[in-house]
């Protein structure tokens, strides 16, 4: 909560997008992204706000990201990603055409719904550290 206060501040758009995902082990997940306008390098103005439009891009493609990263992906390839925050830098990438990003995070993510999970399935997954 505190890196994301630290984040906010004036003179620049905040936006804003989340999306639900299953992945391929079956757990669905909301994830909540957010990023900055940042300046330009060759701008006086003090202000650097998006256009609506731009915003409304930038979150499509926000969603699109995420979207795709999650779905082709389980459960612990999805953490594994989210540690390094690669999605974050993808969508900072992504969006540098629209209007350049910074700050731009996977702030949260919500587990919605869990598989059902088979006893053998549970004994596999589990087997290699009791032996």
């Amino acid at each position: 909560r505190d890196k994301m206060c630290s984040m906010v501040k004036k003179w620049q758009t905040m936006i804003e997008a989340h999306v639900d995902v299953k992945t391929t082990d079956g757990y669905l997940l909301r994830l909540f992204c957010v990023g900055f306008t940042k300046k330009r390098n060759n701008q006086i103005r003090k202000t650097s706000y998006a256009q609506h439009q731009q915003v409304r891009q930038i979150r499509k493609k926000m969603m699109e990201i995420m979207t795709r990263e999650v779905q082709t992906n389980d459960l612990k390839e999805v953490v594994n990603k989210l540690i390094p925050d690669s999605i974050g830098k993808d969508i900072e990438k992504a969006c540098q055409s629209i209007y350049p990003l910074h700050d731009v995070y996977v702030r949260k993510v919500k587990m919605l719904k869990k598989p059902k999970f088979e006893l053998g399935k549970l004994m596999e997954l589990h087997g290699e550290g009791g032996g």
